[in-house]
């Protein structure tokens, strides 16, 4: 998946700069991943930090809702979630700041693992990855910058929010579809669903100001896009480039 941003909407670029929580999320699970290798951690932390409902409900592993998103299986499992988190984390956190993307990737994390827990709490295999969080990203970044662009397979331009609505109709059909892929849909759908919760009603579970904050970065940047579609000269708008249908 490769990507870039339209010229109109502001100067956000392919992933840039790793930001601060981004860059330790991308530094823990990359440790994590090594420990799993056979001759240091092996298997034995699958069962243990992974998300296995059955030990969750039996046994009160309660932790495996937070740390089953470190582990992953295999290198490409771990590559995409990764270069997906820098691509789209980095212009989420440097919009929102770094303690309201952390709570907001977190609880598209725990929100995936609760939709595991109670849809299939008999589940003897653990659940693992970071996609729930990656899920909820994809949908926050879709909600802000909808029309950024991104080139599928590196090849078919689409725009992020006809991305999303696509990868979310995958993740719901696929949950219900009969079968065992190896693939969590359901982590993935509500990591989506509780990311979508977080930001209509985060302001009640979290403090007033660091919503605040977020939504007030959303409509600065609203504002700029609409600045550089019209240039205002002696009080009266005048056209600065064609706008841009929606």
């Amino acid at each position: 998946m490769m990507y870039r941003t339209q010229p109109s909407y502001g100067s956000f670029s392919f992933g840039g700069p790793v930001t601060p929580a981004v860059k330790w999320l991308l530094i823990v699970n990359l440790v994590v991943f090594v420990f799993q290798l056979p001759y240091l951690g092996g298997p034995p932390l699958l069962w243990i930090f992974g998300l296995v409902p059955q030990l969750v409900w039996n046994e009160l592993h309660i932790w495996q809702l937070f740390t089953y998103q470190f582990l992953h299986f295999g290198l490409f499992h771990i590559l995409f979630n990764m270069l997906a988190l820098w691509m789209f984390g980095c212009d989420l956190e440097r919009s929102w700041g770094s303690r309201f993307f952390l709570k907001f990737y977190w609880v598209a994390v725990v929100g995936g693992g609760l939709c595991v827990l109670f849809l299939e709490p008999n589940q003897a295999i653990p659940t693992i990855g970071a996609s729930a969080g990656i899920y909820g990203v994809l949908l926050a970044y879709g909600r802000l910058y909808p029309n950024n662009v991104i080139y599928l397979y590196l090849l078919f331009p689409i725009k992020m929010k006809y991305f999303v609505l696509i990868i979310g109709a995958i993740a719901f059909f696929s949950s219900i579809s009969p079968g065992n892929s190896g693939i969590s849909h359901l982590g993935h759908l509500g990591g989506m669903l509780f990311g979508y919760l977080y930001l209509k009603w985060g302001h009640m579970l979290s403090p007033r100001r660091s919503f605040a904050t977020a939504r007030r970065e959303y409509y600065r940047f609203r504002l700029a896009r609409l600045k550089r579609r019209f240039r205002v000269i002696d009080g009266k708008k005048q056209d600065d480039e064609p706008p841009t249908l929606h």
